[in-house]
Formats: structure tokens, sequence, C-alpha cells
């Protein structure tokens, strides 16, 4: 039985890609004001709905290239990198305008593809950005073009976007495109071309349906949305392709605006914890109290009062296995500290930890949504 197309209104925490082509007049080398205004307020509707709100930016080195005021066409990647260094500036501060007019604080987070693939640095970035959606603030996030190069860049913000998707446990994403979602054939190509509104999996017939890149600023096409939309999708989220041409295009999408739909068979927590007892190598091995597992049953963090013993060589943000005094398995997660400060601050309260290592870590030494419980046992 076919599922029902969803709705905005659906969601809790939504990461929103914008494209360069969308964010920038290419022929008058400067932002689309009025649009971006539209799409501010479109997103301040949904910030007022208590939906944390992460932005996906391009747009940093066509800013660039028109501030240095560079000629047409392809960059060398110096150039680019220079180009991106001063579009940076204006992207953040056209952002912060924007956002700041409805009394939102923008906050900029610039990754690398490291930052979303390397365990450690990963949880840096989670760390960051979550402390911002604490905050209430918009992070508006951008592949840093002044140091990735070609061999390790992601190459387009939609795949970007995908992975800022699934490191913060989003449930959906939206692709902000210059098309309004997926066709059965490249439109204007003489073919009888139909949106396709809803896609439950994506096969391989899907992925046959996908185009080229159309556009000079864009590094992105329907390719690559369709791999963000595997990542996404993977990993518990959904998606959704909609046109972002108009003015309040997330409006448009809530009041059922032509757009594809893609649908996840999961969601971002279950998804997640899948790949932490799953699909991640242990590095080493907690030993804790009773009162320890009695917590994590109840749905609690893992503290280093807890902790009794540490086994193996790990650093931050790898996996480790947790288990009871007599090595019964409570559960797997990622452990917040390296192996020999953990060692140092096992069985002693925050303070103390703190006193011990010279600096304030993290308060749990493996947080509970790094955390999947064996067999069920999660009660809380």
């Amino acid at each position: 039985m076919s599922r029902k197309i969803p709705s905005l209104a659906d969601f809790r925490r939504i990461v929103i890609k914008v494209g360069s082509s969308l964010l920038v007049d290419a022929a008058a080398g400067r932002p689309r004001e009025q649009w971006l205004a539209a799409l501010a307020q479109d997103i301040a509707t949904l910030h007022q709905e208590k939906r944390d709100i992460l932005v996906v930016s391009s747009g940093a080195i066509a800013l660039g290239r028109a501030v240095l005021k560079l000629p047409r066409g392809a960059l060398k990647l110096e150039d680019s990198q220079a180009a991106a260094a001063v579009g940076q500036i204006a992207l953040a501060r056209i952002w912060a305008e924007s956002l700041g007019k409805h009394g939102i604080t923008a906050g900029q987070i610039l990754v690398t593809l490291g930052d979303t693939e390397e365990r450690r640095r990963y949880l840096n970035a989670r760390e960051t950005i979550d402390k911002l959606l604490e905050w209430k603030a918009v992070p508006v996030i951008n592949e840093n073009d002044t140091v990735a190069t070609n061999e390790i860049r992601y190459g387009d913000n939609d795949r970007l976007a995908a992975r800022v998707a699934t490191m913060m446990s989003a449930d959906l994403l939206v692709l902000l495109s210059d098309i309004d979602g997926l066709y059965d054939a490249p439109p204007g190509s003489g073919k009888d071309a139909r949106l396709v509104p809803l896609v439950e999996r994506i096969t391989p017939e899907i992925e046959a349906m996908a185009g080229a890149s159309g556009s000079e600023l864009s590094r992105g096409g329907m390719m690559t949305k369709i791999e963000a939309g595997k990542i996404a999708t993977s990993a518990g989220t959904h998606m959704v392709i909609a046109s972002g041409h108009p003015d309040h295009a997330l409006s448009a999408i809530a009041k059922g605006a032509r757009c594809t739909w893609f649908l996840t068979p999961a969601n971002p927590v279950t998804a997640r914890k899948k790949w932490i007892a799953g699909s991640l190598e242990p590095r080493g091995v907690l030993f804790i109290d009773g009162g320890a597992v009695a917590a994590l049953k109840r749905g609690k963090s893992l503290l280093p009062a807890g902790v009794k013993r540490v086994d193996g060589e790990f650093q931050r943000g790898d996996a480790v296995v947790i288990r009871d005094l007599d090595g019964a398995e409570i559960g797997r997660g990622l452990v917040a500290y390296d192996a020999a400060d953990a060692g140092k601050v096992m069985g002693l309260s925050s303070p103390e930890a703190k006193n011990i290592l010279g600096f304030e870590g993290r308060v749990e030494i493996v947080h509970r949504d790094d955390l999947v419980m064996s067999g069920g046992q999660e009660t809380a």
C-alpha cells in the first residue's frame, strides 16, 4: 500500500539547503535580497513553532568573485579558495542580517569532509551545532571552500546537507532547487516528462531518472540530489526537493506546492542507534557498576562516576562496549574521552574529573544520544 505524502508540519528538526543560483543574482553579482527576506520570514515562522532549523547555504565563492570582480568562467583552485575567503564574510553577514530582522541569531559553521566522516571531529561539530540549537540560534553551514581541495571535498552542498541532516538526527532535509522535483524524463527533452511526487525507495529506476547539472553557479544536479536522498533516507531522514525560485518557497511546500518527497523507513534516532550498534568496530571496553547499569536502563547517560575499569586504546568519538562488572554486555556507544583521560576520571564526580584533567570536559563519558542498549534493555 502506498504511503501518504508528508506535510512540513510533521517535522521537528529541519535542514534547509539553499544553492548559489537561488541566493546570488549571477548577472548582477549580488544577493537576491527580496527572495532571501521572504525565505528568512518562512524560517522565522518555523522557528516560532519551536522547530529546530539548520541552513546549509552555498554562495561563498559566487559572492566572493562578485566582490573581487573576477571574470566569469571556471576558476583555478587557488582562485576559488581566495574568492571563498572573501565571500564567506559576505555570506555570513547577509544571513545574520536577514535572520536578525526576526530576532533570530545566526551562527556560522564551516565544515570539511573530514568533519562529518572522522568520528572525533564529527562529535565536535555535532556538539557545537547542538549548543547553537539549544540557544535557539539558526546554524548556517557551508563547506569550508578556503581549505577544501578537490580530493577532500564534498563538491556539492546537496551531499553536505544530507551529511549534516544525518549527523544532527534531523527528520527532514529540504533541498531548494532550480527545479520543482524529480521528473521521469529530463524536462525540455521533448519527452512527456512527468513530476514524480513521491519516492518511497530509491531504486535503480529512480537513479536513472536523474539528469546532469544545469546551472553555472551550481556544482550539483539531480544526480547529486538523488545521492543526497540515499544518504538521508538510509539514516532515517525524509527529504523533499522543491523549487526555490518563488518567494516564500518553504510556505509553498507547506501549502502543497509541486515537489518530490523521498520517504525513509526509519527515524533518525533508531537509524543512528543501529549505526552505533552494528556498523562501528568497538575500540575499547568500559566496565560499570550496578548503579550505572540501572541508570542506563532508565535512559540516562553514562557518567564517569559509574565507570570502574577501562580497557583498550580508543580516542574520543570511537565506539566502545559497555559491560557490567561480571562482563555481561550492557550496551555500546560513542565515548567522549580518550582512553587515557577516561582512565583518569573513572569513578570520579564531575568536579573531581575537572580537577584531575585540568579542563572541563563533557559531563558524560557516553551521552545517551550516543548510546544503544543491548537486547532492548532501555526502559525510558
